[in-house]
């Protein structure tokens, strides 16, 4: 019996696919699911090259005790290096070089034919392989290529060190017995163990992961969320039913898959009842909660947060309770997810005072600190928001774009809790920040403070 590997490729998935941006904690909360349902390996998103990137990336990455985490390194040996110091530290770390193998692909995005591209893998292979022992040749359109040529490559990415290769039909055009002369090819031309990632664009997902598995395919990827990629719980389903008869085992856990998939579907669905429930819950933490208090109440929730990271949740806690009086299970979520595993910041917020009304013009004064000097900027602007973004911007010397800008109430209620998204666009990049305050206003300037923090590190 064989046993066959299954990638969870969930996050990078939705990253590719340009959905709503998952939140830190749904990252976390994905990772540590799959992490104890038998899945083998987690994709993690591909690097967008900022530090607050990297940063996060790393956090996720540590945090998958079980499994393997495999990033795509890129197409330069600085991009390599760069991937390979964001999953050092992970248990099982995976450097994956990503390439094209069609013609028009190869010529479209990197302008050679297939005598230089086999040399780029080569280069990119042995540089990843000289770094991480787990190296992945990605064929991104294998079922595309030249005839033997996805051999080829799988055969010189070998020859450089590389552990594992995988063959996609990004194109979702290939019937399901076409994949045994594929995986029969690159299997006479290498040793190396190869993962299908099938196409679901024509519905023919799961009968081509049963045709690629019984042609020899030795791993399989798939995605918690629908839409062009083999559904996980779907493949769960087909090993329940079908993997002794196929000859082949796996260590998914196919009850705590059905269950990650259905706690994620109703972390999406905004149900009113459910938010009722969270609201009616008794308060889980008062203001004269201690430290202790608050860094068990987190680890409660499923969190493992450095030394540091508590501290900032705890100050922030603080924050809050003290005009809040207490929090449920939701809000120190939030609270967590604006405090923690942020990057370092250089401004800091001492206080602020806005002023406006219908026969006045909306004034603020913003008071911050740096490197232990207190900066005052005062400016006015077309609403209370607008001017405390301004006079940030005095303070800073700088103007940035908002590309985004966001409001919504984390619980109800006279005293709820309200969190503000804040897009900044920097040197063509976009930099998010959130920030949560039982004042909307307090919460839109920490978030523009949250974003603006990440821009400076990434700048310094």
């Amino acid at each position: 019996m064989r046993n066959i590997v299954t990638s969870d490729i969930t996050l990078r998935a939705a990253a590719e696919e340009k959905k709503e941006t998952l939140s830190f904690r749904e990252k976390l909360t994905i990772v540590k699911s799959m992490d104890a349902s038998g899945i083998d390996r987690i994709e993690l998103p591909g690097m967008d090259g900022t530090k607050a990137d990297a940063v996060v990336l790393r956090t996720i990455a540590d945090t998958a005790v079980n499994c393997a985490v495999a990033l795509d390194a890129g197409l330069t040996e600085e991009s390599v290096a760069a991937a390979w110091d964001v999953i050092k530290s992970a248990k099982k770390p995976v450097l994956q070089i990503v390439v094209s193998a069609s013609t028009v692909q190869m010529e479209y995005l990197y302008h050679v034919k297939a005598p230089q591209m086999k040399e780029k893998i080569a280069a990119l292979v042995g540089c990843a392989s000289a770094l991480c022992e787990n190296v992945e040749l990605v064929i991104r359109d294998a079922t595309r290529a030249e005839e033997g040529f996805a051999a080829e490559c799988a055969a010189t990415a070998e020859a450089v060190g590389a552990k594992y290769v995988t063959l996609c039909d990004d194109s979702g055009v290939y019937f399901p017995e076409d994949w045994a002369a594929l995986i029969e090819s690159v299997k006479g031309a290498c040793s190396l163990p190869v993962y299908v990632e099938v196409s679901d664009t024509l519905n023919m997902a799961a009968a081509s992961a049963v045709s690629a598995i019984r042609s020899g395919a030795d791993g399989i990827k798939a995605a918690c969320s629908t839409g062009k990629y083999l559904s996980l719980d779907v493949f769960a389903d087909i090993y329940r039913a079908k993997g002794e008869a196929m000859d082949v085992a796996c260590a998914l856990d196919i009850t705590a898959i059905h269950k990650t998939i259905a706690d994620i579907a109703l972390a999406e669905a905004t149900d009113d009842e459910t938010e009722i429930a969270e609201d009616a819950e008794a308060a889980l933490l008062g203001s004269d909660s201690t430290f202790e208090d608050v860094t068990s109440a987190v680890k409660t929730l499923g969190y493992e947060l450095s030394a540091e990271d508590n501290g900032r949740v705890y100050e922030e806690f603080c924050r809050v309770a003290e005009k809040k009086g207490s929090l449920g299970a939701r809000e120190l979520e939030a609270i967590v997810a604006t405090a923690a595993m942020q990057v370092p910041s250089t401004y800091h917020l001492v206080n602020y005072v806005v002023n406006s009304g219908n026969i006045i013009t909306a004034t603020a004064n913003v008071t911050l600190e740096r490197d232990g000097e207190k900066i005052s900027g005062v400016s006015i602007g077309d609403g209370p928001i607008d001017a405390a973004f301004h006079a940030i911007e005095q303070i800073v010397g700088h103007h940035y774009e908002l590309d985004d800008f966001q409001i919504h109430a984390i619980t109800k209620g006279r005293e709820a809790v309200g969190s503000s998204l804040i897009r900044l666009r920097a040197n063509g990049k976009l930099y998010s920040g959130n920030g949560i305050s039982t004042d909307i206003i307090g919460a839109c300037i920490r978030a523009y403070m949250n974003a603006l923090n990440k821009i400076i590190y990434e700048e310094n």
